[in-house]
């Protein structure tokens, strides 16, 4: 943009001097210089931080699948890379000892539930003691709990989609031993409910980046279009800032000034569920500050959109 304004003005100087309008003495020789010198004070080093640009990357969670119980796998129902909805079944477990458990602690119940009825027409009948009523009470209360988690295991043994996305490397195939260990998940599911980017702004530009302003992202995944948005957040914290517990004295190490974070929402939910995790893109972010430079940063970051059809990085 720069190179684009000072060849305008050497265009209109040369023909200003050409035409006679002016006459070509030392101060016009020495005008572009100063030009220079006027656009990057006022302009573009101003930009920085009045219209702050940086990377994008739109991100999602991933929850690692790990079943409540173990068993066998008797069915994987999903395909990798396939959408699903929340609630829809990813595999099935074996569920017969679950529900042989459930049948046992049925039958359990069943019968102390009778005695218990006895000895309460018993006690009526002032043929029988309270404590036994008590017991029997304690008995049916007891297989009761034992028997909702039973039913709760066995409910278990369906694993579903906690939220609308879809399973990727999946590498989980009938037969299969599953653990409800958190240290062995049986697949990956990414959470498309909820899609946000995040924008690097290098430090000395972030100050006057506030929740509410508006953004506008160019994404290598679809060359020659600008989408909008708005600040979410700004991340209060990045790694070089945090003081971890240990038994041991500050170590010292080497102070980096790495980029902030800025969180985005972009106002069009549906396109944002559309692209893949980890697109990466290219956001401007308009301050209230040094607003005649949001042309320029407008202008900017379209030629980026453009070049995105030929440059891969």
């Amino acid at each position: 943009m720069m190179i684009a304004i000072m060849s305008v003005y050497l265009a209109l100087l040369f023909g200003a001097v050409w035409f006679g309008l002016i006459r070509f003495n030392t101060f016009w020789k020495v005008s572009p210089i100063i030009l220079l010198l006027l656009l990057n004070l006022a302009l573009f080093i101003p930009m920085g931080w009045g219209a702050p640009q940086g990377r994008a990357l739109l991100y999602r969670n991933a929850v690692a699948i790990v079943p409540d119980v173990a068993g066998e796998v008797m069915e994987v129902a999903v395909t990798a890379n396939t959408p699903l909805k929340s609630g829809d079944v990813l595999f099935r477990i074996d569920p017969t000892p679950y529900e042989a458990q459930v049948k046992t602690l049925e039958a359990q119940l069943k019968l102390s539930s009778t005695r218990l009825a006895q000895m309460t027409q018993l006690f009526e009948r002032d043929s029988g003691r309270g404590f036994d009523v008590e017991q029997r009470q304690s008995e049916v209360d007891q297989l009761k709990g034992q028997l909702q988690g039973a039913q709760w295991n066995l409910d278990k043994t369906v694993v579903r989609a906690p939220a609308d996305g879809y399973v990727t490397n999946l590498a989980l195939r009938k037969g299969a031993r599953v653990a409800n260990l958190p240290l062995s998940p049986a697949m990956a599911f990414i959470d498309t409910s909820d899609s946000r980017v995040v924008v690097e702004i290098n430090q000395i530009d972030a100050r006057y980046i506030e929740p509410g302003q508006e953004v506008e992202i160019a994404f290598k995944f679809v060359p020659g279009q600008i989408f909008g948005g708005k600040v979410e957040s700004i991340l209060q914290a990045v790694a070089t800032g945090q003081a971890q517990v240990s038994g041991t004295a500050v170590a010292p190490k080497t102070i980096e000034t790495v980029p902030f974070v800025v969180r985005v929402k972009l106002d069009n939910d549906a396109f944002a569920q559309k692209l893949p995790a980890g697109t990466t893109g290219t956001a401007a972010i308009y301050t209230e500050h040094v607003k005649v430079s949001h042309i320029i940063r407008r202008v900017l970051l379209r030629q980026v959109a453009i070049l995105d059809y030929i440059n891969p990085f």
